[in-house]
This record gives structure tokens, C-alpha cells and sequence, in this order.
């Protein structure tokens, strides 16, 4: 079942496990890791492009690829959070909390304070929640949702200069040049955002792994099955 974190002062009996993250929540979150690790990885061979090789360009063609991998990880990466945006509405409570922060509540601050303690190892009692943690909410929405919307707006915008004057890519997005007409800024700016994403990524497996090792409650294990499990019978909430 799942569960408003409203709801967690009344949950302290009750062992779960409870179900967390439903199907579709985490087929999205793997294909759009995939396609993220995809783009950090091409987004860096077009900025810092390979040595040349001997002979004709048409004969090896490698930067091409490197680039078609690049848009079709844009594609998916576009499509994907599209979908899951859908998903918010129709989901489940927790389909909801990487699209909405709950900054009208104060025990959302409460635990997004003793989390930040917790992985600053100022203490060694970490928490319990049904969802995502607050701290990890916040860093998602911005990352995921904000961050993701700007790469998609500055990707596909830059995107569009190959696609010509007149085409969708560029009647959608060509309003990104308006705001800065230098295409070299607009892709410094995107390449910026990549790095974001890369730091994001190093940190987030980090706590996923810690969570799991560590915490009193399923990390990695929640996103896998959909269920999160808890490892003692203490109260909810930051301790």
C-alpha cells in the first residue's frame, strides 16, 4: 500500500514492508540512469572530441555515432520524464514526491536537517521514512525535474541549429537563442548542467549504497523491488 507521509505517526507499529515504488517508477528510474550515463559519457566526447583517425571521415564516421547516441539518449531522456510527469498523476502518493516539496511542513525541515547531519556523520542515528527522505526529495526535484528541464531546453535548442530554421526542434525551442544568441554560451551552459548531473550521480549511488549498508531501512534493494523494508521496530521519522 502506499502511504502519505502524513500518516507516518501512525505507522510506528506497523513493520511494513510497504509498497513504495510502483513498476512504472522503476522501469523509468533505470532506462533514465541509462540514458543519463549515456549522456555524460558522449556530452564529454563532444566537448573534448577523440584524436582523428587516418583516412576519409565517411569511412569512420566515429563523432557521428558518438552524437546519434548522444540525441537518442536526449530522446529517451525527454520522452522519459514526460512519461513520469503522466505518472504523477496517476500513481500512486509516491509517484508524486520528486514533482511536489513539501516546504509547508515543518517536519519535512525537521528531517531534511537531521539527514544532512546524518550524511555529514555529525550522528549516527539515521532515519526511517516510507518514501523518498527529505533531503534526497530536494536534491532529486532540482536535479531531475528543474536541472532535467534546462538540459532539455538547451539540448534540444542546440540540437535544432542541425535540424534548420523552420523545423519542430527549432519552432520549439529556438526561443533559447532569443534569451542568449551566442550558441557557444548556450552550450557551455549545457555542458555546465552535465557536470551538475555528474556530481548528482557520484553523490546519489554513495547514499544509496550507505542507506543500504547502513541505515535502518532498504535503499537500492526499494528501487529494485518496490518495497521498502525496515531493519528495527523504532519509530518513524528522525530520531
Amino acid at each position: 500500500m502506499a502511504i502519505d507521509t502524513n500518516t507516518l505517526k501512525y505507522l510506528d507499529n506497523v513493520p511494513g514492508p510497504f509498497y513504495v515504488f510502483e513498476l512504472p517508477v522503476r522501469v523509468w528510474h533505470w532506462l533514465h540512469a541509462l540514458s543519463i550515463s549515456t549522456l555524460i559519457i558522449t556530452g564529454y566526447l563532444i566537448s573534448s572530441p577523440p584524436p582523428s583517425l587516418h583516412g576519409e571521415a565517411s569511412t569512420h564516421f566515429v563523432f557521428g555515432y558518438i552524437r546519434m547516441i548522444h540525441f537518442i539518449a536526449g530522446m529517451v531522456f525527454t520522452v522519459g520524464l514526460l512519461v513520469r510527469f503522466y505518472w504523477a498523476f496517476v500513481g500512486n502518493y509516491h509517484a508524486r514526491e520528486l514533482f511536489v516539496i513539501p516546504v509547508w511542513r515543518k517536519d519535512f525541515w525537521t528531517g531534511m536537517l537531521h539527514e544532512l547531519k546524518y550524511y555529514a556523520f555529525l550522528t549516527r542515528k539515521s532515519s526511517k521514512f516510507v518514501g523518498h527522505n527529505p533531503l534526497a526529495q530536494i536534491a532529486m526535484f532540482f536535479t531531475n525535474v528543474l536541472l532535467g528541464l534546462f538540459m532539455i531546453c538547451t539540448g534540444l535548442a542546440l540540437y535544432s541549429q542541425g535540424t534548420g530554421a523552420g523545423s519542430w526542434a527549432d519552432r520549439m525551442f529556438g526561443w533559447v537563442f532569443i534569451i542568449e544568441p551566442s550558441s557557444q554560451t548556450v552550450r557551455m551552459w549545457h555542458l555546465f548542467g552535465m557536470w551538475i548531473f555528474l556530481t548528482f550521480v557520484i553523490i546519489h549511488i554513495y547514499m544509496a549504497i550507505r542507506e543500504d549498508l547502513y541505515s535502518r531501512q532498504n535503499g537500492v534493494g526499494c528501487i529494485i523491488s518496490g518495497f521498502r523494508r525496515y531493519r528495527d521496530d523504532g519509530p518513524m521519522g528522525p530520531q
